[in-house]
């Protein structure tokens, strides 16, 4: 079985349409607070955690693009929600791309997908990881939406 471009597309968008309605719902400058103090993740940071993600995943190990992430410093980012806006924009118009191309055969194996689990090595693989990795964090965001609106 094979996964298509078409559905990982879906999901990816879903996914991201979803984040952005998290941030939308807490609004400023709620997307930067900590909703249990420092050692928590701002919904912001977790925004640029899952930007920095899908380029890492999808355009480095996958495609072979050069990696300038700098993961530790996303879970400091601080966005306005303009900027959360427009971030997710090119993230996922670029993802879209990414998965467009990765279905086309133009995967690259750089050797990073040896980590991924059961060391599968296919595209499919890498897009189900980023799949999964934008999931969890969205669950993280709706939680932190829940603390920071409880209060």
């Amino acid at each position: 079985m094979e996964l298509s471009a078409a559905t990982a597309a879906v999901y990816l968008q879903r996914a991201f349409d979803q984040i952005l309605a998290v941030a939308d719902r807490v609004g400023e400058p709620g997307i930067n607070e900590r909703p249990h103090g420092p050692d928590t993740n701002a919904i912001a940071a977790l925004v640029a955690h899952c930007c920095g993600v899908s380029e890492f995943w999808l355009g480095h190990v996958a495609l072979g693009r050069a990696n300038h992430r700098q993961r530790e410093a996303e879970f400091s980012t601080e966005l306005t929600l303009a900027e959360v806006h427009e971030r997710v924009a090119a993230t996922v118009a670029q993802s879209l791309a990414d998965i467009e191309a990765l279905e086309a055969g133009s995967g690259v194996d750089e050797g990073g997908r040896v980590f991924l689990p059961g060391e599968d090595r296919s595209d499919a693989s890498v897009v189900i990881h980023v799949l999964e990795e934008l999931y969890q964090h969205l669950g993280h965001m709706e939680l932190a939406a829940d603390a920071l609106t409880a209060r």
